[in-house]
């Protein structure tokens, strides 16, 4: 007998959103009772699992001076109207210094340090002030990167500027700017300073509510020092911001995926350095706020097919949450996921890596459904305090149109994957009991991907004081949309009894898809006028439906669907 049951909690309250995400989990499955493929999911709303944080309202990208560009605006003011909570921004080389044009592939600078003809420190914040503005002003919240080196500070200044394309070798981006500095006091000062300004410019109260962070993947070429230098370089940042601001959240190490080795000493190293270690600033202890490390899949090509390896990078999330979980004296401390994603290049095109061409369309947002849910379920194995999840893909201005990075819209235009966080936008209170005879749960992933004959139709659902929701996915990690959708019944359980209003979203080929409408318009590079607005207009959360009331009786309902292959669906109840 092999069914979906995804029960759904009973909210009592005056307004039920029931937002089952389902992410269209299609398991091809069949019960005993049922020869005709259907998949079961019951979602029972009395029973609580735990809050529906809002992990996923974290972003992040390598080229900080898109932000304050014309599309850059655009989006982040786009992100920040579909999130219900201020969104955490992550962005590189905050601190790298002006050598020739600021923007381009993976590469930015702000030129907040230089030095005079005699050695001394010369602030210039207007750059930093520019990105950091852009987001105050649509209240979000810098995830303040404390990197990268400066020219003046390099310990190894030359070559310092990159020109790195897609295609080129991935080592070439590391120059100058990764090294450690000449000048560990110096940078200090830095550090201090630019905490002092940020406290100046927007208040104690706002920059207490910031998360500052130090570096990015020390553990490869993004630091050219050693692990130990790279300790004294967190040391001596974590001690100028706590002087700066008593209040403030220091975090670290921003480490690759702890399903690697390597990786996961460096996490362990560091936090055995917290724990254990003396800070090389001041002797004392070190201080530790939140824990980070990044966490990636691994598409490959197959028979000329894209396949996706979810299970890569839940494998990471389930090592890192593990090695957090063996120091007890940390274990309560929040966690960050700095970079959160189905592999590791934003900037690399579908062009030069043909494995990227998931980027598009549906493949993208369901595995963004399917996986986040399953990010919940491994913290709550754990029982580790899972905070963020950073989704490293923005937008990349005066690129072709659909050009295969890995962004969450293109020349101003939405892709499909940003319309399931305005789907997770509509989540929150509490997540409730999913169940069922299902194909996938988090542990079958992490150990074996979504493989084989069977889909991963599954829902994540939650239940507010006036609210319920419920997301339904039907995944797969080979890129095939191309066949016959699946039906799905969703029993509910513990709705209020009466008339209840449904609204069905739904991001699939037809709806919530700008990527498609853009094929069919025969992939223009120069849309006119009118293709950009129909073009931006199916870039948005559309309803697959017309809403509908439904009657609930004795707290039950049941929901018939059929879904796509790569479908994510959002049920909304309210009354």
């Amino acid at each position: 007998m092999n069914f979906i049951c995804i029960t759904l909690k009973k909210v009592f309250t005056f307004t039920l959103i029931i937002s089952i995400v389902f992410l269209s989990t299609q398991c091809i499955s069949k019960s005993d009772a049922e020869d005709d493929g259907t998949t079961d999911i019951h979602v029972d709303f009395t029973k609580e699992k735990g809050p529906m944080s809002p992990v996923w309202a974290w972003w992040g990208y390598d080229e900080p001076n898109y932000t304050y560009m014309k599309d850059g605006k655009k989006l982040l003011t786009e992100i920040s109207e579909l999130s219900p909570v201020p969104v955490n921004v992550r962005a590189h080389s905050l601190l790298v210094t002006d050598e020739g044009p600021r923007a381009a592939l993976k590469w930015g600078s702000t030129n907040a340090y230089t030095e005079d003809e005699n050695g001394n420190p010369v602030y210039d914040w207007t750059v930093l002030d520019q990105i950091f503005d852009t987001y105050i002003e649509r209240g979000m919240k810098p995830f303040a990167q404390i990197g990268f080196m400066p020219k003046a500070l390099s310990s190894k200044p030359e070559p310092y500027r990159h020109h790195w394309r897609p295609g080129a070798e991935y080592d070439e981006i590391f120059t100058g700017w990764a090294y450690p500095p000449n000048d560990y006091e110096k940078w200090a000062e830095l550090v201090y300073q630019w905490v002092i300004h940020c406290v100046d410019r927007y208040g104690k109260e706002e920059v207490e509510s910031w998360y500052w962070e130090v570096w990015n993947e020390p553990n490869i070429g993004y630091w050219r020092g050693t692990m130990e230098e790279y300790f004294k370089l967190y040391d001596y940042a974590a001690d100028a911001v706590k002087r700066a601001l008593p209040t403030a959240k220091i975090g670290g190490p921003e480490t690759t995926g702890p399903g690697w080795d390597k990786a996961a000493e460096w996490l362990n190293a560091f936090l055995e350095h917290v724990v254990n270690g003396k800070s090389a600033a001041t002797g004392g202890k070190v201080p530790l706020d939140f824990i980070t490390f990044h966490a990636k899949g691994s598409p490959k090509v197959v028979d000329g097919m894209v396949q996706m390896n979810m299970g890569a990078q839940l494998n990471d999330i389930n090592e890192g949450f593990k090695i957090v979980a063996s120091f007890p004296s940390l274990k309560h401390l929040p966690i960050v996921i700095g970079e959160s994603d189905p592999e590791g290049c934003a900037a690399c095109s579908e062009a030069d890596y043909p494995h990227n061409a998931y980027r598009n369309g549906t493949m993208y947002s369901s595995y963004t459904a399917a996986s986040f849910a399953r990010k919940y379920d491994l913290a709550d194995q754990h029982g580790v305090n899972l905070l963020g999840a950073v989704t490293w893909g923005f937008e990349f201005e005066d690129q072709a149109w659909y050009a295969g990075f890995r962004d969450m819209a293109t020349n101003g235009v939405d892709k499909p994957v940003l319309n399931v966080f305005r789907m997770f936008g509509m989540m929150s209170g509490d997540r409730v009991e999913v169940s069922g005879d299902l194909s996938y749960d988090a542990q079958d992933i992490v150990e074996g991907s979504v493989r084989g004959d069977q889909t991963d139709i599954n829902a994540l659902a939650s239940k507010d004081e006036n609210k319920a929701t419920v997301m339904v996915w039907n995944y797969h990690d080979n890129n095939i949309v191309d066949v016959e959708p699946e039906p799905v019944k969703v029993s509910l359980k513990g709705l209020p009894n009466g008339r209840v209003l449904m609204q069905h979203y739904s991001v699939d080929q037809e709806n919530s898809n700008s990527y498609n409408l853009w094929l069919e318009m025969g992939k223009p590079q120069n849309p006119t006028e009118e293709q950009y607005a129909e073009l931006e207009k199916a870039g948005q959360l559309k309803l697959k439906t017309s809403p509908e009331w439904i009657t609930i009786e004795n707290g039950e309902a049941t929901i018939d669907l059929k879904l796509e292959r790569q479908e994510v669906s959002l049920l909304k109840f309210t009354w």
